[in-house]
């Protein structure tokens, strides 16, 4: 911890001429390695190891950062504020006087740095590379939002959330960190850093599947709330209805400004593009029931498979009406 502290002298706010040069950097990364070992095989010591929390952030805080952004002592600072104790001098973080994570001077300086990084990493790095390089900053965020207080959580959830200007078009398709979260969200390739970041956003939400729907469409909510047994709101599914009548979810939850929202990608219903085509005739739909119908005589024709012709199904149970 001593160590700790006498490495955070060489980070003043001012800034200082001599700055640490890199052998006191390895330095410093290996008393972070060490840090990091400790606190994970020896938990009962973690209130100890807590007190190195005002250091680590002072250093993450005011530190150079270099391009690519995750690499030590970055990564290792990070790291080591993961496994030290949320609870300090007996008393949770968030109900003490002298927070660390939230000094009184800034409240959002560390919380503003935490996300810059993640930023320009999101913005620097492949999937694959950010399944291992910033999956432990998105666990930082998340565990740093959960002991927030009241009035920081949502400075949190503006900087993370998509915003309303964003719905002019589908979420997740602008160049914002909230739109290069929600596509990690889905990531194919970087599965622990795609649970990870739904989570967050999940949390940011208030662990509420009604306001995650909306905050980042159905599209991108689906998954999360379905692999992990959470209730769907029954309105969303509706949302994927063009009855008017069925309940839509754009009615019931999601419109921003007085502005019906799509459920499903999240954006501003009056800005999506017109559907292609106009509405078959009755002539065209004649047509096309009778292609049907040929189409399906012949697969049944060829014995493969046992299948009915569901244009002669409607047209038995009445579904159908001559004309003239």
């Amino acid at each position: 911890m001593q160590n700790i502290a006498r490495h955070s002298k060489h980070y003043s706010k001012t800034g200082r001429k001599d700055l640490p040069s890199a052998t006191e950097i390895q330095a410093l990364s290996e008393t972070l390695k060490l840090l990091f070992n400790l606190s994970q095989y020896y938990p009962q010591y973690l209130n100890e190891f807590a007190r190195c929390t005002p250091d680590i952030l002072k250093i993450l805080s005011r530190i150079h950062l270099a391009t690519p952004v995750l690499q030590p002592p970055v990564t290792y600072l990070v790291n080591a504020l993961l496994n030290l104790s949320v609870i300090h001098d007996d008393r949770p973080l968030k109900d003490s006087d002298h927070n660390p994570y939230f000094p009184k001077p800034d409240q959002f300086c560390n919380i503003d740095r935490f996300i810059s990084i993640l930023d320009n990493a999101v913005r620097t790095y492949t999937e694959e590379q950010l399944e291992s390089l910033a999956t432990p900053l998105v666990t930082l965020l998340r565990k740093v939002f959960e002991f927030a207080p009241r009035h920081v959580r949502p400075h949190m959830q503006t900087a993370l959330l998509p915003s309303n200007s964003e719905r002019s078009q589908p979420l997740g398709q602008s160049n914002t960190l909230a739109s290069r979260l929600l596509r990690l969200s889905s990531s194919a390739v970087a599965p622990s850093l795609r649970e990870s970041v739904a989570s967050l956003l999940f949390e940011l939400s208030d662990k509420d599947a009604t306001s995650f729907v909306r905050n980042v469409g159905y599209g991108f909510a689906a998954g999360f709330l379905m692999t992990h047994d959470l209730p769907v709101p029954a309105s969303a599914t509706e949302g994927w209805s063009t009855d008017q009548g069925s309940g839509d979810l754009g009615e019931k939850l999601t419109s921003v400004g007085g502005k019906e929202i799509n459920p499903v990608t999240g954006q501003i219903r009056e800005m999506e593009p017109e559907a292609p085509g106009e509405e078959m005739t009755e002539e065209e739909k004649g047509r096309e029931a009778e292609r049907l119908f040929v189409l399906f005589e012949r697969l049944k024709s060829t014995g493969v498979v046992n299948v009915r012709n569901p244009v002669e199904q409607a047209v038995q149970e009445g579904r159908f009406e001559e004309v003239d």
